[in-house]
C-alpha cells in the first residue's frame, strides 16, 4: 500500500530522450523484413505463401502483445513490465539475427512481436512522472521517433542486407535496442503499481482477445486468396465473430476485466480508435503503391528505380515521420488534438488527390509521400496523447495500446486492398499492372480518409496546457 501512495519521481529530459532512443531501435527493428522480403525468400527458399507469413507474423504477436503489456503496465508498473518485454525482445532479434533457416527466423519474429507493446509502456511512465503538459510533448516525441526508426529501418535494411548479410540487418538494430533498453533501465526511476486490484489476471478474457486478433489477422491475410472459396472465407468470418461475441461475454462478467468495455465506450477512446483505423488505412494504401510506382519499369510508366534510389525516394518521408511526432505533441498543447487531426486529415486527403492526378515525376511522388507521412504522424500521435490524457493513469496503457492495435489492423486492410487492387488490374501474363490502378488507389486512399474528418469534427478540443 506504502508503494501505491508513494508520489513518483519527477524525470528529466535524459529519461524521456532513453525512452525515444528505445522507441527508435525498436521502430528499426520491426521493419527491416518488408524492404528483403524478395532477398529473404530467394536465400531461404521460401514460397510465396511462406513469404506472406513471414511479413505478418510480427504485427499478429504485436497485435497480440499490445494490450496485455498496456494492462499489465497499468497494473504492476511500466518499468518493471518494459524491461521484462525488452528482454524478450531482445532475444527474438539474436534468434532473428543467427536463423539458419525459415523455422527459426518465424520464432525470432514471434518474440520480437513483443516490441509493439513498449509504446504503451513507455505513454504509462511519461504519464506517471511529467505533468500533463509536457507528457504530451514527451508522448510526441517518443511516438516520432518510434516513426522515424521504422523509416529508417526500412531504408538501411536493403543495403546492410546486401553490403553485409541478412544476418546482419538483424542484429545491429537488436544491438541499439540491447544498449537503449540499459540505458531505460539505469535513468527510468521505478513507477509504483497503479493498482492494487487483487482479482487476479482475466486468462479467459486474454485467451479469447488473442484469438479475436489472430482470427481477424488471418481473415485479412488470406481474404484476397479465399474470394474464390467463400464457403472457407465464410467460416472464418464465423470463427472470427465468435470470438468476438465470447469475449464481449466474458469481459462484461469479469470481476477484473483485460479490457474494461465501458472504457472502449467512452468517446474519447472509440473515436481515437475509428480515427487511427480509418487514417491508417488511407495512409497504408501510399505506403505500399509509391514504392510500387517507383519501381515500374520506365519503358511503362515508371522510373524502373533500385531498391537503394527507392530508399533515397524515401528519405524525405522518413524525416517528416520522424518531426510530425514532436510537432504534433506541441501543436495538441497549443491549440488542442482536434485541431492537430483535422489539420493531418486535410494535408493528408490533398497529398492522395494530388498524387492520383499528377505522379509522372519522380519529385511528385517524393513530395506527396513525405506530406502523408507528416500527416499520418501528426494524426495518429494527436490521438494517442488526447486518449492518453482523458483517461485515468491507471487506464493509460490500455487505452492507447488500442489505439495501437487499430493502427496495426488499418494498415493491415490498407495493405490487402491494395494488393488486391494492383493484381486485378494486371493483364493476364504480365507483371506489370495497369497504371489506372495506382490512381483508382489514390482516390479510393482519400475518399475514406475524408471521412475521417465526420468523427473528427466531433472530438473534445482537448486540454491545452
Amino acid at each position: 500500500m506504502t508503494a501505491t501512495l508513494a508520489q513518483p519521481v519527477r524525470i528529466g529530459k535524459a529519461a524521456v530522450w532513453a525512452l525515444g532512443m528505445l522507441a527508435l531501435a525498436t521502430g528499426a527493428l520491426e521493419s527491416v523484413v518488408t524492404p528483403t522480403l524478395p532477398l529473404l525468400q530467394r536465400e531461404l527458399h521460401m514460397s510465396p505463401a511462406e513469404g506472406a507469413l513471414l511479413s505478418i507474423v510480427l504485427l499478429i504477436t504485436g497485435a497480440l502483445i499490445t494490450p496485455v503489456a498496456g494492462k499489465f503496465g497499468d497494473r504492476y508498473g511500466g518499468k518493471r513490465v518494459l524491461i521484462r518485454l525488452m528482454t524478450v525482445v531482445c532475444a527474438g532479434g539474436l534468434v532473428s539475427a543467427m536463423a539458419p533457416n525459415l523455422p527459426i527466423l518465424l520464432l525470432g519474429q514471434v518474440l520480437q512481436g513483443a516490441m509493439v507493446g513498449a509504446l504503451p509502456l513507455s505513454f504509462i511512465l511519461v504519464r506517471k512522472h511529467l505533468p500533463a503538459g509536457e507528457a504530451k510533448v514527451a508522448i510526441g516525441v517518443v511516438s516520432g521517433l518510434f516513426v522515424g526508426g521504422g523509416m529508417a529501418g526500412t531504408l538501411s535494411a536493403g543495403p546492410v542486407a546486401e553490403g553485409l548479410s541478412r544476418h546482419w540487418m538483424f542484429a545491429l538494430p537488436t544491438i541499439a535496442v540491447i544498449a537503449s533498453t540499459m540505458l531505460v533501465n539505469r535513468l527510468m526511476p521505478h513507477d509504483p503499481p497503479g493498482s492494487s486490484d487483487d482479482a487476479g489476471i482475466d486468462w479467459p478474457g486474454l485467451v479469447l482477445l488473442s484469438g479475436t486478433l489472430v482470427m481477424l489477422m488471418l481473415v485479412l491475410a488470406t481474404a484476397p486468396d479465399l474470394v474464390s472459396q467463400p464457403l472457407v472465407l465464410l467460416a472464418l468470418l464465423g470463427l472470427l465473430a465468435a470470438f468476438v461475441a465470447g469475449w464481449i461475454a466474458v469481459e462484461r462478467r469479469a470481476a477484473s476485466p483485460m479490457v474494461d468495455l465501458r472504457m472502449l465506450a467512452r468517446p474519447a477512446v472509440w473515436k481515437s480508435c475509428v480515427l487511427t483505423f480509418v487514417i491508417c488505412v488511407g495512409t497504408s494504401v501510399p505506403v505500399y503503391l509509391v514504392p510500387q510506382l517507383f519501381a515500374v519499369s520506365s519503358d511503362e510508366y515508371g522510373f524502373g528505380a533500385s531498391a537503394t534510389e527507392i530508399g533515397f525516394f524515401l528519405l524525405p518521408g522518413a524525416v517528416a515521420a520522424s518531426l510530425a511526432g514532436p510537432i504534433a505533441g506541441v501543436g495538441a498543447r497549443r491549440f488542442g488534438s482536434r485541431a492537430v487531426v483535422t489539420a493531418g486529415i486535410v494535408i493528408m486527403v490533398g497529398a492522395l488527390i494530388g498524387l492520383a492526378a499528377v505522379h509522372t515525376e519522380v519529385w511528385h511522388l517524393v513530395i506527396g509521400k513525405m506530406l502523408i507521412a507528416l500527416a499520418n504522424g501528426l494524426c495518429v500521435t494527436a490521438m494517442v496523447t488526447s486518449t492518453a490524457t482523458s483517461v485515468d493513469q491507471s487506464d493509460t496503457g490500455i487505452a492507447t495500446s488500442l489505439v495501437l492495435v487499430t493502427r496495426v489492423l488499418g494498415f493491415a486492410v490498407g495493405v490487402q486492398a491494395s494488393g488486391a487492387i494492383l493484381t486485378a488490374a494486371t493483364p493476364a501474363g504480365s507483371d506489370v499492372p495497369a497504371e489506372s490502378a495506382f490512381v483508382i488507389g489514390f482516390v479510393i486512399a482519400a475518399a475514406v480518409t475524408a471521412l475521417s474528418l465526420l468523427v473528427a469534427r466531433t472530438m473534445n478540443k482537448g486540454v491545452k496546457e
